[in-house]
């Protein structure tokens, strides 16, 4: 890592904290009697424009600055290269401290209560690390498999049926037993006895559900209003309510707000997000491949890089991670926010079924909305807005077939989903383990050599690679262009001096054959070096010259040279002899 590097990160540190704190001044500044729902818009797109920026800031510090370097040769990095990567997203997690914390002068106007900044950053970030959990422990435990002493272990994981059992196991046994750690990084503490406790053990005794614990929520300084159930199983599955819904909300919605997440327990929703999980997960490996090769294929793309003058191995670093990110976008914002949206309007629905009408939900969304001072039109990518929450909930309060017909939409989703699913996984096959691996493998092998021509021209190396690649492609014109140029800047390569003679010598296509110019050719690749299948080439051209004498003598010398294949050169010995 140069020396200044540790320096210019800190410098761009410092320059993003003031891009920031300048953007929420700004915004603040905006701020006047009646801009509320104007402002809360504009908060959430200057939270997301800044994350993104906090995303490419990270990515100058590893791929333009290096910092990876400052932990090479690290003893515990080495062994365990899960802890390398936690360390970087800990950086990362910094630079959304400094946007959360900038954050604060204009976000403290739309909690309900007294959040100190402290509680709010703290909160942002233990909301964070449950995402982070499921990759940690994934990855840290390939680590330890593969500093065991047993080979079975490695050798499976490093299969592609091992890769895909060791995931599936993690994602059930994070799932499962996950909650109980989420719970103890939210600082979560069990609901005092009293009368909402008991109301909301009634209502799950209702509905026949089973929990751990009904746990104090402490979001945001327990000033938000809202409740959540997590948990595949009884044993480890925690109901979870704020402060501020206890004391704020009447008994009644509280039943609504409890029993809307019930429903998300009844209608199995939470295996669903499972689903969906390993759902993203064989969409990654179906579209990386051609993602990358699209990526590669971008000549605009190639030409930025030879003109910053990025290493190549650098550039496909940051493809790769570019295009996991990408992935990730697309699928959780369109794919699984879908699903999300209307899983949630299903559990508002379950309020029918427990409580017999939605009368007190559509009461608590008005409060909520009223509270939280947020716009009831204010767009969410997994949740409908509140609006059309209300307006939904009062159409079926008017027809309940309404209810039905929303929960048969979902089961249609969720077929139509796993059908989409057996597509992408028999894609995903074709793609990496049957022909369309060759055809990829081909095509981004191509890309990449002529985008490493454009970035040195006279690489005769490369240009000896795109020659075996066309002659193996049978594209005979191109492989013979290209062993020319590498002749051009190496007259001597011995390489392309044998491959282009042995073309001419013996192309299938007659069209393409010079016996004289391979001759010539093979003459010049034995004043190099004399192995074994360089005399035989020359062998073969002096043959198809009318040399007979000087082919049998190559290939007899070829013979007691060859340290492989010698069934070939006897075979050649006895062709020539006879």
């Amino acid at each position: 890592m140069p020396d200044n590097a540790l320096v210019s990160a800190l410098v761009l540190a410092m320059v993003f904290a003031l891009v920031c704190h300048i953007s929420f001044k700004r915004l603040a500044a905006r701020t006047s009697p009646g801009t509320g729902v104007l402002l809360d818009t504009r908060l959430e797109q200057t939270l997301s424009r800044l994350s993104i920026l906090a995303l490419f800031v990270f990515a100058a510090d590893l791929y333009i600055l290096k910092l990876k370097l400052a932990l090479a040769g690290f003893p515990p990095f080495e062994v365990f290269p899960t802890l390398e990567a936690l360390v970087f997203l800990l950086v990362f997690l910094g630079y959304l401290v400094i946007v959360w914390t900038s954050a604060w002068g204009v976000q403290k106007q739309f909690f309900s209560g007294t959040v100190s900044k402290k509680s709010f950053v703290l909160s942002n970030i233990s909301f964070s690390l449950p995402a982070l959990l499921p990759w940690f422990l994934l990855s840290i435990m390939a680590d330890f498999i593969q500093i065991l002493p047993f080979e079975g272990p490695r050798t499976f994981l490093a299969t592609p049926l091992g890769e895909i059992l060791y995931v599936i196991f993690f994602l059930f046994a994070v799932a499962s037993f996950g909650p109980f750690l989420i719970q103890k990084l939210w600082g979560c503490s069990s609901l005092d006895p009293g009368p909402t406790r008991e109301r909301i053990e009634s209502l799950c005794n209702l509905a026949g559900i089973g929990c751990a614990d009904i746990l104090k929520w402490e979001l945001f300084g327990g000033s938000m209003i809202t409740a959540g159930v997590m948990g595949l199983v009884s044993r480890f599955r925690y109901i979870l309510v704020t402060p501020a819904l206890v004391s704020l909300m009447t008994p009644r919605e509280v039943d609504a707000v409890i029993a809307h997440e019930i429903g998300h327990v009844k209608k199995h929703h939470i295996h669903f997000y499972l689903f969906f999980f390993a759902g993203y997960i064989a969409c990654v490996y179906a579209l990386f491949d051609p993602l990358l090769v699209l990526v590669y294929a971008m000549d605009p793309l190639s030409w930025f890089v030879s003109f910053v003058g990025m290493e190549q191995e650098t550039f496909s670093t940051l493809v790769f991670s570019l295009i996991l990110i990408l992935l990730f976008i697309l699928y959780f914002r369109f794919v699984f926010g879908f699903f999300m949206r209307n899983f949630e309007r299903q559990a508002d629905t379950y309020v029918f079924s427990l409580l017999g009408s939605g009368r007190s939900l559509i009461d608590t969304f008005y409060k909520i909305a009223r509270f939280s001072r947020t716009s009831p039109d204010r767009p969410n990518w997994h949740h409908f807005n509140i609006t059309q929450r209300i307006n939904f909930l009062e159409r079926c309060e008017l027809d309940p077939r309404v209810v039905k017909k929303h929960d048969r939409k979902v089961r249609y989703m969720i077929v139509g989903y796993a059908m989409a699913m057996v597509v992408v996984v028999f894609a995903g096959y074709f793609i990496n383990f049957g022909q369309g691996r060759d055809v990829l493998d081909s095509y981004l092998t191509e890309r990449l050599l002529l985008q490493e021509l454009q970035i040195d021209p006279e690489n005769a190396d490369a240009y000896t690679l795109i020659g075996d690649y066309y002659y193996g492609k049978e594209m005979f014109e191109k492989a013979i262009q290209a062993y020319e140029n590498v002749l051009k800047i190496a007259p001597r390569n011995l390489h392309a001096l044998n491959n282009l003679a042995w073309l001419l010598v013996t192309c299938k296509d007659d069209s393409f054959q010079d016996p004289e110019r391979a001759f010539t050719l093979a003459q010049r690749a034995l004043e190099v070096d004399r192995p074994a299948h360089v005399l035989d080439t020359y062998a073969e051209a002096c043959w198809r010259n009318g040399l007979s004498r000087e082919a049998l003598k190559a290939s007899m010398e070829a013979l007691e040279k060859a340290e492989d294949r010698r069934k070939y050169y006897l075979a050649q010995v006895q062709r020539f002899k006879n």
